[in-house]
């Protein structure tokens, strides 16, 4: 056994065991109190084990302990007590990138946070009555006025349509992503960016933004695609930060999903390598969705795909105001985290995290908030010259 790492989070808390050789097990759930039960055969228990008990933190949402032991010669028994009841997930990973052979164990409540529930919650308290004339302002511009309902206690209008924005912060987990020459992980860095950037959506009077993550843990290229649509998304953007074998590559760039094939050999690449994500992060390939695997596209993607190019063109001018620009023009390719049909989607290459300059820039505090105001400033042009049109009330769909 060469290492364990526990991923704790709201959605599932993730467990795994990563070993030089491949390994056999069985696994139980046993119940009063509530634990999961993973035998290991081939394996002596030894200090990595050992060091099993001190991984999971106090506030882990779904694990309250975890402990190995001998349980007879060449079998090692986990056991893992629970803070309610799980639907777990256990299965093995072949070595990809730097990591060996893999056990992963990923406990799933049985009740998890609903995206869309989570958006109306943090909507509750600053939903406001609208007043007799209820134009909506995005910059300078008057766009439609969103889709209003009647309150049953007040008789009065409130919001029922807000612009939704699901924030991609891309890797997490057991994928760190690119790690620049002074050890930044992109996955740390597409997260702080997120974050900043939600906190300035929010702040809009009629946008409201969600992340697909929250914090450092894995989530599937599909499962990130689910989440959008889950809360009827109006957009969706996904964060990343670049990397190149030369370390004198800079700017940011744009891209969204190709209906024919790459448009440069660099967007080609980038999109090999960002669609590896699930195989470096860890997909249990029993639960893969055969959605993101399609080749074809049908013709509502084509026309989202059209939205998707003028978003990223906005997105583009304004990021040329902080930060060079890799390339001028808005590149595609085969993105699998940019294939939800119906939403327009754009993947941001913040900058180079390959390039210690850019490395450097990365980690600015200041810096984050420049590139989310940009990228604030993009969205609202783009609703500017492409009102968002009419949509089911999300408090319907509770």
């Amino acid at each position: 056994m060469l290492a364990v790492r526990v991923w704790p989070a709201a959605d599932y808390t993730r467990v795994t065991l990563e070993c030089d050789a491949p390994l056999k097990f069985n696994h139980f759930l046993v119940d009063s109190p509530d634990r999961l039960v993973v035998d290991i055969e081939g394996v002596e228990f030894n200090n990595v084990l050992d060091s099993l008990a001190g991984k999971v933190s106090a506030d882990d949402p779904n694990i309250k302990l975890l402990r190995a032991g001998r349980f007879k010669p060449g079998v090692v028994r986990l056991v893992m007590e629970l803070k309610g009841k799980v639907n777990p997930q256990v299965f093995t990973l072949a070595p990809v990138g730097e990591y060996g052979h893999r056990l992963v164990l990923d406990v799933y409540p049985d009740n998890p946070p609903d995206p869309l529930m989570a958006l109306l919650q943090g909507r509750k308290d600053d939903v406001e009555p609208l007043p007799d004339e209820w134009d909506f302002l995005i910059g300078e511009e008057k766009v439609e006025a969103p889709e209003v309902r009647t309150a049953k206690k007040s008789g009065k209008p409130v919001v029922d349509r807000l612009v939704t924005i699901t924030l991609d912060p891309g890797h997490g987990g057991e994928d760190p992503g690119a790690v620049g020459k002074r050890g930044t992980h992109e996955k740390k860095v597409t997260l702080e960016v997120a974050r900043r950037l939600k906190r300035r959506i929010d702040a809009e009077p009629n946008m409201r933004a969600v992340l697909t993550r929250d914090a450092d843990f894995f989530v599937p290229l599909h499962v990130r695609v689910e989440k959008a649509r889950r809360v009827k998304s109006d957009l969706f953007l996904s964060i990343h930060a670049d990397a190149w074998v030369k370390p004198d590559a800079r700017g940011s760039s744009v891209f969204v999903l190709s209906e024919r094939g790459a448009s440069s050999t660099q967007a080609r690449l980038l999109a090999q390598r960002e669609n590896q994500s699930d195989l470096i992060g860890g997909v249990n390939i029993r639960t893969r969705d055969p959605f993101l695997a399609r080749t074809l596209l049908d013709l509502s993607q084509t026309a989202t795909i059209a939205d998707s190019l003028k978003l990223g063109r906005y997105l583009l001018g304004e990021l040329g105001a902080v930060n060079t620009l890799h390339k001028s023009q808005v590149e595609q390719a085969g993105f699998a985290v940019l294939k939800a049909p119906d939403i327009p989607s754009a993947l941001i290459e913040t900058a180079f995290i390959s390039n210690p300059e850019e490395e450097r820039r990365l980690k600015d505090e200041a810096y984050q908030e420049k590139l989310a105001e940009a990228i604030v400033r993009g969205i609202r042009q783009y609703f500017i010259k492409h009102p968002p049109g009419p949509k089911a009330g999300l408090a319907a769909l509770g």
